[in-house]
């Protein structure tokens, strides 16, 4: 790790005004800088500025501060978020990290973090190393030439599948973004994985008000049970009534290079019969588009079988 100078803003207006990284949990931050794949010269430390709190009232609200562990036990926060939270890393982990930093965590990719191996993520124009090289875990969803990396947040894919937004701050103004909207696939340019601004703050997290997001889950396939990142996830929300699909939000992980909202698969269930055959029928194109390496071909129909398994278990819950 290399030298670093460090300051703690006890106002918005303070952290806004100066330049640096800011540090939450740390949970990621301090790993990079350990490596030195980042090597910030200022960090902020933002603990104390006032972006905390759990509000229930009218959808969900979380302060962009508010840890991981906090917002998984929260009455009143969905299932299918609480289940995604409490799946993602160890409970030391998550009562430390925060859900902003969290949705702003860094890909896992071996090679993004081996600052002695090419990667366009870290030296854009280097070359992607995973293409050819160990790429068992990467994405078969939304990859370039550039980068076959997946996006490594849990909670991002039960939230990118409830419409949620994330609230924006900086000196020149506020603004709201869709998760969905704010991640970006890599294309030509794999370094630049979100739609954050310089100088900008994720304050707030807003999940839109979904009564029947009661009936939901989220189901994670790993190498084992405790502290593993996703081969493949499923986000699911069922509007059952009367026995079919009124209404469906599906979104998947460790499949893409953000998360990876499955439209085409909400729209085949629609009006369907909630039944095991209709969930089947649905998730047979859940990996349309998709671009298997040499590793994870078998990445497809884990995602088909993942869904499935995903919508069984959200239509009984």
């Amino acid at each position: 790790m290399r030298p670093f100078e460090l300051t703690a803003p006890d106002t918005l207006d303070a952290a806004l005004s100066t330049q640096g990284t800011f540090l939450a949990g740390g949970t990621t931050l301090v790993d990079l800088m350990k490596l030195n794949v980042l090597t910030p010269q200022h960090v902020l430390d933002i603990n104390e500025l006032p972006l905390r709190g759990i509000d229930t009232s009218d959808g969900l609200r979380f302060g962009a501060l508010e840890r991981m562990n906090d917002i998984a036990h929260h009455p009143g926060v969905y299932p299918v978020i609480s289940s995604a939270l409490l799946q993602s890393a160890s409970q030391q982990l998550r009562n430390m990290a925060s859900i902003g930093g969290n949705l702003l965590q860094r890909t896992r990719c071996g090679y993004f973090r081996d600052v002695a191996m090419p990667c366009n993520k870290r030296n854009p124009g280097s070359g992607c190393s995973a293409v050819d090289g160990d790429n068992r875990m990467h994405a078969i969803l939304g990859t370039s030439d550039a980068c076959v990396a997946t996006h490594a947040s849990d909670v991002a894919v039960a939230l990118v599948a409830l419409d949620a937004e994330i609230t924006l701050v900086s000196q020149a103004g506020v603004r709201t973004v869709k998760i969905d909207d704010f991640y970006r696939v890599p294309g030509g340019t794999p370094e630049v994985e979100n739609d954050l601004r310089p100088g900008e703050l994720i304050t707030e997290v807003f999940v839109p008000q979904l009564d029947w997001a009661r009936r939901s889950t989220y189901v994670k396939v790993r190498d084992r049970q405790s502290y593993e990142f996703a081969l493949c996830s499923a986000a699911v929300a069922l509007d059952i009534q009367d026995g079919r699909v009124a209404d469906a939000r599906v979104a998947a992980g460790g499949v893409g290079t953000k998360p990876w909202r499955l439209a085409a698969v909400e729209d085949a269930l629609h009006g369907k019969p909630a039944t095991v055959e209709t969930f089947e029928q649905a998730a047979s194109i859940a990996a349309e588009g998709a671009k298997p390496l040499s590793a994870n071909k078998f990445k497809p129909s884990l995602l088909k079988r993942t869904v499935v398994r995903a919508l069984i278990e959200g239509s009984r819950a």
